[in-house]
């Protein structure tokens, strides 16, 4: 009954569904009125399992209801690309789903009155949502219209819809156990050539078990599905709740008895036969005299009843089967019209007397402007539908284009958002940086401002941090040297001492170079800070004194030459001594002997203190400064200290 749109809510900044009424219903008043009431009063319902109404208006002649948008298949989509009986046990869950919807909506006064597998969508979650909730009670009392478009509910109607009597909860879960028995067997209860036919067997005819079909079927869903397609409306569940109890206790015990039958009730079959009754005095009182058509009437009464409910029948969508030209129009092969243009498949369909309709235009960049992008229903091989069907196609609009903004620099979400509003995908790739802080986009694979077809995918790298483990530093201030490396070297962190020179606590750590709670990359250096208490040291100054002075010799071997007008002296150099003063620093020595060569004076003071060493000889007897020297030293590098 209407067209739907994929929109954007632009307040809310969501998407939605648009369903527009066609205009074939526009210009019926009565249909209008229920329209705007149904869809009102579907609106109240709140339930996870019920497809939500945001608003309902019109808007210059344009009727429009806003629903929440679903991504997902119709149920009816699933069973036909199953092929068969779908798994028993998913389909008691889409059941309770179902069932759920429905106690909802009856606590609130609301029938729906076209539960089929069509208005059902499973999302891709896998969760069940009924929609068109109270809409079908205005098409079905308003158009006859309607009846063509939707020709497929005959298949769900319960018996007393099918008849145009009164229709209850009782009726949505009669449709519902057909629903169930499309999902367990792969095909509905009752089919034929015509709605009429279908709409009778409904009435008049019992179904096969769904077990004798499907014989893996545990008992309880079968019990539970017969117990939902009972005839009389007296015989079935009374109340979704009663439906739910059942379907949740087959899913814990399938195979047992615990399906209550209600005993039958002979004033149902009086209200049947009422019924029947009525439709023959409707017949009786159209006619004003007594002619051959009501004698036989009279004579032939199951088969005046019989017609009573083909014409009530009738009545009860809009018109007669005149009006309706139900009739068994030929079969054809569905044409495959993707990739076609419009105008060839329009002639294609019109060739094989079928309906040509161009449901929507997109943007495609893999089918060339102008041609079929899809087709609904679409094409498979062996697959025949009724001449006078309508096939809807979408054309391209060939390939969309939008320009890629930039996003280096921002945050994920924000770049994913900036590309979804250009029209694009984003691939996300994670990588470490060093640079740029986790969670911002590091860089882009195809360039701002470069226009490229829309749809298209734009990976995007996003920083994931370091990718280096990250260490809390603690405090090892107060620990000995060895204990608090061990501490830190354990969290993955490097260490480096240095050393201060103190009084006390000799070797524990006074600081660290990294305070305790920060927060680092394993493998970074603390450097920390170690008391240690001065030793003393002891150096010798040693002097080789005969290198100095040139030492001394004996006078044993003094020879005189008289014959010459000099003396000379053979004992060497300043042989007037034999001994030297030495002084070091402020310790003076005496007496020391000009041939010493190895003359030793010990020094002491503090590790790692530095002082200057002066050593200085002086000859004894006039005092004169013979040597003097001075050179550095500190404590602790050093063992001896020499001068020669």
């Amino acid at each position: 009954m209407a067209i739907v749109y994929k929109a954007r809510d632009i307040v809310l900044n969501r998407y939605v569904a648009v369903k527009v009424l066609r205009d074939e219903f526009t210009t019926d008043e009565e249909f209008i009125k229920r329209f705007e009431t149904e869809a009102q009063s579907a609106a109240r319902l709140t339930h996870a399992n019920i497809v939500s109404i945001y608003d309902v208006g019109v808007d210059n002649g344009i009727y429009y209801i806003v629903m929440e948008l679903i991504q997902g298949k119709t149920l009816k989509e699933i069973i036909v690309e199953e092929q068969g009986p779908l798994p028993w046990k998913w389909s008691v869950n889409v059941a309770i789903q179902i069932a759920q919807a429905l106690e909802v909506a009856h606590r609130n006064n609301i029938i729906h009155r076209d539960i089929k597998p069509h208005n059902i969508i499973i999302t891709e979650d896998g969760v069940a949502k009924v929609t068109d909730f109270g809409i079908a009670k205005a098409v079905s009392n308003s158009t006859i219209t309607a009846f063509g478009k939707t020709i497929g509910s005959v298949h769900y109607f319960s018996p007393e819809h099918a008849r145009g009597g009164y229709t209850d909860a009782k009726s949505d879960l009669y449709s519902l156990g057909v629903v169930m028995y499309e999902m367990v067997t792969g095909r509905v209860p009752f089919d034929a050539d015509t709605p009429v036919s279908v709409a009778l067997k409904h009435m008049q005819e019992d179904p096969i078990p769904p077990k004798e079909i499907n014989p893996h079927l545990p008992d309880a869903i079968d019990k539970i599905i017969m117990k939902a397609l009972k005839k009389d409306p007296n015989l079935r569940y009374q109340t979704a709740t009663e439906m739910l109890q059942d379907l949740k206790m087959a899913l814990k015990n399938p195979s047992g008895d615990f399906v209550e039958q209600i005993e039958y009730d002979p004033t149902a079959e009086t209200q049947k036969m009422d019924s029947y009754k009525n439709v023959k005095n409707r017949a009786e009182e159209n006619s004003k005299k007594e002619g051959k058509f009501k004698k036989f009437i009279k004579k032939h009464k199951v088969l005046s009843a019989f017609i009573g409910i083909i014409l009530l029948f009738s009545v009860a969508f809009g018109g007669t089967l005149a009006v309706l030209n139900i009739t068994n129009p030929k079969e054809v092969q569905i044409p495959n019209l993707v990739g076609k243009t419009e105008e060839e498949a329009k002639q294609e369909a019109e060739n094989l007397k079928l309906e040509f309709e161009v449901k929507s235009e997109e943007y495609n960049k893999d089918v060339e402007e102008g041609k079929i992008i899809s087709q609904d229903p679409t094409y498979h091989e062996n697959y025949n539908v009724k001449e006078g069907s309508t096939i809807q196609v979408v054309i391209s609009k060939g390939t969309e284009k939008t320009t890629v903004p930039k996003v280096v620099g921002e945050k994920e979400a924000d770049a994913i958002k900036a590309l979804e509003d250009a029209n694009l995908k984003a691939e996300v790739v994670e990588e470490t940086s060093k640079t740029v802080e986790a969670g911002y986009v590091i860089s882009q694979d195809i360039d701002a401002e470069t226009e490229v077809a829309a749809g298209d995918t734009v990976k995007i790298h996003v920083s994931s941090g370091t990718g280096i483990k990250q260490v809390t530093v603690v405090s090892v201030v107060g620990q000995n040297e060895e204990t608090a490396k061990t501490t830190l070297e354990n969290l993955g962190l490097k260490v480096n001492t240095t050393y201060a020179t103190s009084t006390t606590d000799n070797g524990k750590v006074t600081k660290q170079s990294v305070e305790s709670g920060k927060v680092v990359d394993e493998g970074t250096t603390v450097t920390l800070t170690v008391n240690k208490v001065a030793e003393t040291k002891t150096v010798n100054v040693k002097i080789n004194v005969k290198a100095i002075t040139g030492g001394y010799t004996e006078n044993t071997n003094t020879q005189n030459n008289t014959n010459s007008s000099n003396t000379s002296n053979t004992t060497g150099t300043n042989n007037t001594s034999k001994n030297v003063n030495i002084k070091v620093n402020d310790e003076t020595r005496t007496g020391v002997s000009k041939n010493e060569t190895d003359y030793s004076v010990s020094l002491s003071g503090k590790e790692g203190e530095s002082i200057t060493v002066t050593v200085t000889i002086t000859d004894p007897n006039t005092g004169d400064e013979i040597y003097k020297s001075s050179k550095p030293l500190t404590f602790g590098s050093q063992d001896t200290i020499s001068f020669n």
